[in-house]
């Protein structure tokens, strides 16, 4: 196999360990291009290296012809990320370990997700850097969580430690939370890392509603908003 590769080195890796599984001969198939058309922004908090990485193996498992089970290629992305596992998996999920460990959770509400990107781009790596994990919540919160069967609950369940990290660098994110409260979201909280803030909505007319609201209002200039539904 041998594919020209697509500079960003998320998408170098994930093809290069495919080829270190068959010890560079896959079974099958001819050499391929690798383009993608990057439509998620990058620093946003919403997974986009590590999406196009997991893309890369599972198209390239289909491409020649699925020689690897699923368990196999989430393996191999562990290698390029410890979030990669879990858009090789696709849907909801439990993750333990540093996760890489998952176990689909079907009892989500099919809430329709309003998301703001505020065109702020946030280094993860300096969110943990500056994180103070004595200072957490999520530990203690999720510790009571029975994920065996319990409904979700967005009042008790939704927790995200790395947001005051990043709110603090970057006070629009506070801005954001209120204003999607105001439009009715059920909840609203960081994405990852940052700097994207998704408010919760009970069906894709109040989203909509919602993200024509924003869309109006004088500080959404540089802001970016998607209206989507979970996939549950």
């Amino acid at each position: 196999m041998s594919p020209r590769i697509h500079p960003i080195w998320r998408l170098w890796r994930p093809a290069f360990f495919f080829e270190t599984a068959f010890d560079g001969n896959p079974p099958g198939g001819d050499g391929l291009h690798i383009r993608i058309d990057k439509q998620i922004p990058v620093g946003a908090g919403l997974g986009g290296g590590s999406s196009d990485a997991a893309a890369v193996l599972t198209t390239l498992n289909r491409h020649f012809g699925s020689p690897l089970a699923k368990a196999e290629l989430m393996r191999l992305g562990t290698r390029i990320g410890a979030d990669v596992p879990f858009f090789v998996h696709g849907g909801p999920a439990v993750a333990t370990g540093i996760g890489e460990r998952l176990t689909a959770y079907r009892h989500l509400t099919p809430w329709t997700a309003l998301l703001v990107y505020p065109g702020v781009v946030v280094s993860t790596a300096w969110v943990y850097k500056n994180l103070n994990l004595r200072l957490t919540k999520g530990e203690k919160k999720l510790s009571k969580f029975d994920f065996n069967g319990r409904i979700f609950r967005l009042d008790e369940d939704l927790v995200n430690d790395l947001e005051p990290v990043t709110e603090k660098a970057f006070p629009v994110i506070g801005t954001i939370k209120r204003l999607l409260r105001k439009q009715g979201a059920a909840a609203a909280m960081m994405s990852g890392s940052g700097s994207t803030v998704f408010g919760l909505f009970s069906n894709s007319e109040r989203a909509k509603s919602a993200c024509t609201a924003l869309c109006g209002n004088q500080q959404s200039q540089r802001w970016t908003l998607y209206v989507a539904d979970l996939l549950i």
